[in-house]
């Protein structure tokens, strides 16, 4: 069935009520977000499922080549599995907004979904993505919203290509929000609550 794509951990939450997906970075699994992602919306259906593909054992939602150099059929690939499961989540549990969250390489995929199919989400949170490539044109709607948080010394993601992906969502539609902090490519405590107030009017 496409709601057993993956390998996932769900907690259901009550029709109408939001779906909420969460992707976990290279290496972690379905459990890396899994309790964040319940206490940040106690009442939303949780899905996180975990990437199947498998980099010297690291868990990830797509191949690259090389750091920073993606397998583009394989990136095409995956959206589309990534978009059919979470489709069915949706419809499985008869769900309100759709809302994600992803970190590194869970915000990579998340990105693409937005891309790809640029109404499927209502909300996301992008944490450290990376997309180093010219996105097609995607018009979203009006109401969608999206978060970005970053690391001004990020190696993995340059500024300037997570700035791009913040201008690119913006002329696509929908409103665009960032958060930085002076770090790298970590999660730091300006970004979780950031996050928090992100998602408040799903609670």
């Amino acid at each position: 069935m496409t709601k057993d794509n993956y390998l996932h951990k769900v907690r259901a939450g009550a029709p109408g009520q939001p779906a909420f997906f969460v992707f976990h970075g290279t290496g972690g699994d379905e459990n890396q977000f899994f309790d964040f992602g319940t206490r940040l919306l106690p009442n939303a259906t949780v899905v996180s499922p975990r990437g199947d593909v498998s980099e010297f054992g690291a868990a990830r939602f797509f191949r690259r080549t090389a750091e920073g150099v993606y397998d583009m059929a394989d990136l095409e690939r995956a959206t589309q599995k990534m978009a059919d499961f979470v489709t069915a989540h949706r419809n499985d549990h008869e769900s309100g907004p759709v809302l994600g969250l992803g970190f590194s390489n869970g915000a990579n995929i998340l990105a693409n979904v937005l891309i790809e199919c640029p109404d499927l989400f209502d909300a996301a949170v992008l944490m450290h993505p990376l997309i180093p490539f010219e996105p097609k044109l995607a018009p979203a709607p009006a109401s969608r919203r999206v978060l970005i948080t970053a690391g001004e010394s990020d190696p993995i993601c340059p500024v300037p290509l997570t700035n791009a992906l913040a201008s690119y969502l913006k002329a696509q539609g929908g409103t665009v929000e960032t958060e930085w902090h002076a770090g790298g490519h970590e999660i730091r405590g300006n970004e979780i609550e950031a996050a928090k107030a992100f998602l408040t009017p799903y609670v």
